[in-house]
Formats: C-alpha cells, structure tokens, sequence
C-alpha cells in the first residue's frame, strides 16, 4: 500500500464520531490535508477531534440538504471521500426508521450526486455494516453473503450498498464498500452496548453505580479495535481498483463473554449480580449472530486485525476507569495503543 500520501486531500462526513477522528489523525499522519463535514449544532459536538481543531478544515454540510453536499464537495475538491457519517444506532432506528433512511440511505445518495457532478475523478468510501446481513443465512459471512436485514437501519445500509455499485458500474467512479463488523473503542458512543458496559463496570468498580441493565446476553458478535478498521477504509480507497470488502477479525463472542470479560478486568467475579435484563432494551427483531471472514482484505489489501478480544476490553474498561477517577464526563481522546 502507498505511504506518501503527502498532498492529498480527504473529505470526512460523520468526522467527529468514533470512526472520523481515528480516520482524521490516520490520514494528518499521512500529509493528508483533511476536511470534515458537519452539520451545524447549536453546541458542536467536537470531543474526538478537539486535540486536532487546528489541523483540520471543517466545513459545514448536512446529508439531508442536496445543495450544502454540493457546494462542499465542489469547494474541497477532494481526492478521497470517506462517507462515515449516518443515523448509526440501531435501536433507534426502529423509533426514527424514517429519518434514518433518509440519512444513512438517502444521504448517500445525494453525496455520489455532488461526487458525480463535481469530483468524478475522486475516491469514495462507503461505510456498509455487518447489519445487512441480518438474519445470516451462513457463518461466517462473506462479500458473496445475500443480506438479510433485521432493522431500518439495515434496511438504508443496504440501499446505500447498491446505490454505491449502481454508480459505480453506471458512471465509472471508484466507489467502494467496506462491510464492517462492529468496531469498538473509548471514543465509541456512550448508547451503544460496549460503551454502556464499560462505563457501567468502571462506575461500578468505582462505587458510583450498583446496576447494569441490558436487554440480552445471548447475541453474538464480531468485535474490533476502531483505529485498525479506519486503517482498513484508508487500504481500501488505496487499492488499485474499486471493490467490496468485508473487514472483520473472524471471531464472534456473545454479549455475555463481553460482560464477564470487563468485571472480571477490574477483579469483579460474581458479576452476575450486577447485570438485569431489561425488556425495553431489547429489538422488535433482533441479530442474533454476525460473525465476518476477511479473508478477501487479509489477501489482496494486506489488512490483518491485531487486537483480541480480552485486550479489546480491557481498554475500553481502563478508559472509562480513567475517566471517571478525573471527573471527566467523556472518554480521553488519546492515540490508540
């Protein structure tokens, strides 16, 4: 894979999530010049990238507004587009199925829009999940897998899947997928489900907290470390062709191996009795087990996941730990590990 990207211009939606500020300091690291798009808040919400605000142009946009999307892409000019931006969390997307549609589908396709009309020579990355799968008709999933989605969100990832090929075979631009299992870190939302057990185990290591309240333990998962999978995306738009590929370690753990695995971290054996079942923390259709095979990115991008599961864990647990014991409300944004 190239390494002297000195020069090169990136465009990042969703730059100030878990994904875009690993992505934004990968790519400064690089030579890169880095642009992020983001939607005009009341109160930015810029923690992830606060340590890099000086390195970085942000330019404001919105994946609902056609306009913004072109006038962005035609002002940047960008080599690479790395569109990691979307309605994300899958419980809420059955409450706001609409709005997520119109965001992690439509959104996306108003971005190959401003793509075609202003950068066609750029590349595009395109943030697929492992969600399209669903209800997997076989383990361990592949690029060749048929999807099956289990909730709106899957549903708009799929649209945006084949949006993505559409543009690609009908006006030649280098679009590609990555089919990403879940990907973890500090910096990984406090609403999704590793974030809420690690904060949870760490308050209650700390004495702040007696419960954990979960929806189930039984689904299973293919868990990652986030800075290699942005890594991954980066391989992606580097490779000398666009094409689909599946980025996942190969291994799956239920929620339950999670849970165990982050009291037992902080010296907590009887975890059980921390732990309750919530029903209205559960889906009305759930998935049940997702477990990816890289083999296709292992091979031709040379793309290889390092961190196991227990390490995985354990530093989101001392993260939170860490956090907690300095009164800080959010995760440390650090270099990873």
């Amino acid at each position: 894979m190239p390494e002297n990207s000195a020069g090169k211009r990136a465009l990042i939606t969703g730059v100030t999530g878990q994904d875009g500020s690993y992505l934004a300091e990968q790519l400064l690291a690089k030579g890169y010049e880095v642009h992020g798009l983001v939607r005009r808040l009341s109160t930015p919400n810029t923690q992830n990238i606060h340590h890099i605000l000086d390195r970085i142009h942000l330019v404001d946009g919105d994946l609902h507004d056609q306009a913004s999307l072109e006038h962005v892409v035609k002002v940047v000019e960008p080599d690479e587009i790395y569109n990691l931006a979307a309605q994300s969390f899958v419980g809420v997307s059955f409450s706001q199925p609409v709005v997520t549609g119109e965001v992690t589908g439509l959104g996306v396709v108003r971005l190959l829009e401003a793509m075609r009309s202003h950068a066609d020579k750029a590349r595009l990355y395109q943030a697929a999940s492992s969600e399209m799968f669903g209800k997997v008709v076989e383990t361990p999933q592949d690029e060749n897998t048929k999807f099956y989605p289990r909730s709106p969100y899957g549903v708009a990832k799929v649209y945006a899947y084949w949006a993505c090929i559409n543009y690609r075979e009908s006006y030649g631009l280098f679009i590609s997928n990555g089919i990403l299992y879940n990907h973890e870190s500090p910096r990984r939302g406090i609403e999704f489900l590793t974030r809420k057990v690690s904060d949870g185990v760490a308050r209650i290591k700390l004495g702040m907290s007696r419960k954990i309240s979960l929806g189930t333990l039984d689904t299973r998962r293919d868990w990652g470390y986030a800075p290699e999978y942005t890594d991954f995306m980066w391989r992606i738009l580097n490779y000398s062709m666009a094409e689909d590929f599946v980025g996942a370690t190969g291994e799956s753990h239920s929620v339950r191996e999670f849970v165990e695995a982050a009291f037992h971290h902080v010296g907590i054996q009887d975890w059980e009795k921390y732990v309750e079942l919530d029903k209205r923390f559960s889906r009305p259709a759930e998935v049940d087990h997702l477990c990816g095979n890289p083999a296709k990115a292992m091979k031709l991008l040379g793309w290889v996941p390092q961190t196991k599961f227990d390490k995985l864990v354990s530093i989101m647990v001392d993260a939170d730990v860490a956090r907690l014991q300095n009164g800080a409300t959010r995760a440390p944004v650090t270099a990873p590990p």
